[in-house]
């Protein structure tokens, strides 16, 4: 799961970390995100009163930016209990943005039913969470539910067929979670699975001897002109030699995420009006774009991205103010999934960069501050909350809180791209 500048919470807020986890559809597509609130305590795996803690990063977290300017055009999917699905409040959220997921903790009666069939006559979308074998317990869920999400870890691979076999004749879409490998998504793809959650498309699959295509050598090849303050001419001609990069950072330039008002034209006139700083960074994000026919944004566009950002926010409370340093978190975040873009190990890929110390030192070995920042968001994406504390722990004075508000803006920022017309 992944997470971005924050609302300032209260209270409850500052004890439970915000978890976001992709959803993706069968082509690969992101299709929605999952929203997750746990404690930050050690060993304890939920916020004692759920609903306290729903409410509150509902109500700190989400409204100060909007559900539209966290989710960008996807939905957002959230847990509730029992009691957070009776709690009026569920209904001041925005039925077009969010699926009501209801967990595997809440008992099945008449009311729970009347419940759930007033939400669906609202517009609400509902998922059933963590489903793993089939009972007729559910039945008078059946035209009240959109989505059943099985979970891979508690159905195992080898009773998913059966699984579905009950579920065959329910109007619903199936959601596998914990996907957690290439393989696992295959095979749930084989099943007539639709959508997929879990961690599958951000890990690397290493090809021994693999070479750069000529359109990513030029795109690596842009980014150490630029990082060694290169000529813009000599910038210009290595664009003008692959036809399909310019393309590809003028929709990106023009995305709303660019920062800038004025409608970028040319190559020379995105140097100017963008300066060497952002050119830097919009290269850095271009190299995930390479493919002019992939979706945009793409899965692991949105995690680089949100990387990149949240790693320049945060940067500034443990790091200084520094704008080389900001730069440096950013180009972190951004570098740490090229191994699994490219296919090639990290250490081959940034070496004939020459980046800085600092930076090296951070992706390969996840060493000084940028390596803690980048080790705690990747703890996070996983869901790994008790090494995300422990981490937390060694970067004071960042806080919980500041953590959250953090990955709230910096997933606003990179749901702020669009594809051009």
């Amino acid at each position: 799961m992944q997470p971005g500048p924050q609302a300032r919470s209260t209270g409850n807020t500052a004890e439970f970390f915000i978890g976001r986890q992709s959803i993706l559809d069968r082509h690969q597509d992101l299709a929605g995100f999952e929203l997750l609130f746990r404690s930050c305590q050690k060993n304890l795996a939920k916020f004692s009163d759920s609903v306290a803690a729903s409410s509150a990063v509902i109500n700190h977290a989400f409204n100060e930016l909007g559900f539209k300017t966290v989710l960008g055009k996807y939905r957002g999917f959230i847990n509730v209990d029992d009691k957070l699905l009776m709690d009026d409040m569920l209904e001041l959220l925005p039925k077009e943005q969010v699926v009501i997921e209801l967990l595997e903790s809440i008992e099945i009666t008449d009311t729970v039913v009347e419940r759930c069939k007033h939400l669906k006559s609202l517009g609400y979308m509902l998922a059933l969470d963590d489903f793993n074998k089939y009972s007729e317990h559910i039945e008078p869920l059946r035209d009240h539910i959109d989505i059943i999400k099985i979970d891979l870890k508690l159905s195992g691979l080898d009773g998913l067929a059966d699984t579905l076999t009950h579920l065959r004749n329910w109007p619903v879409k199936f959601l596998a979670e914990k996907v957690d490998t290439r393989e696992e998504a295959l095979q749930c793809m084989d099943l007539g699975f639709h959508l997929f959650q879990g961690y599958h498309f951000a890990k690397p699959i290493i090809i021994t001897g693999k070479r750069l295509s000529h359109s990513e050598l030029s795109l690596m090849r842009l980014l150490g002109l630029v990082m060694s303050d290169a000529e813009t001419a000599e910038i210009e001609q290595v664009f003008k030699q692959n036809p399909g990069l310019p393309f590809n950072l003028l929709r990106l330039t023009n995305s709303a995420a660019s920062g800038t008002h004025r409608k970028i034209t040319s190559i020379s006139n995105a140097i100017t009006i963008l300066g060497r700083r952002q050119l830097q960074r919009w290269i850095q994000l271009l190299i995930y774009t390479n493919d002019s026919k992939a979706s945009f944004p793409d899965p692991l566009l949105q995690l680089a991205a949100t990387r990149g950002k949240c790693m320049e926010l945060l940067i500034k409370h443990v790091g200084g103010h520094s704008k080389e340093l900001e730069d440096h978190a950013f180009m972190v975040g951004i570098m740490s999934l090229m191994d699994t873009l490219l296919g090639m190990p990290l250490a081959e890929i940034i070496s004939p960069l020459n980046p800085p110390a600092d930076i090296r030192s951070a992706l390969e070995s996840r060493d000084g501050v940028l390596g803690k920042l980048l080790s705690l968001l990747e703890r996070l994406e996983q869901y790994d909350m008790e090494t995300a504390s422990e981490l937390l722990d060694g970067l004071a004075p960042l806080d919980v809180d500041t953590v959250n508000h953090a990955q709230l803006e910096a997933l606003a920022w990179s749901n702020s791209f669009e594809q051009s017309a």
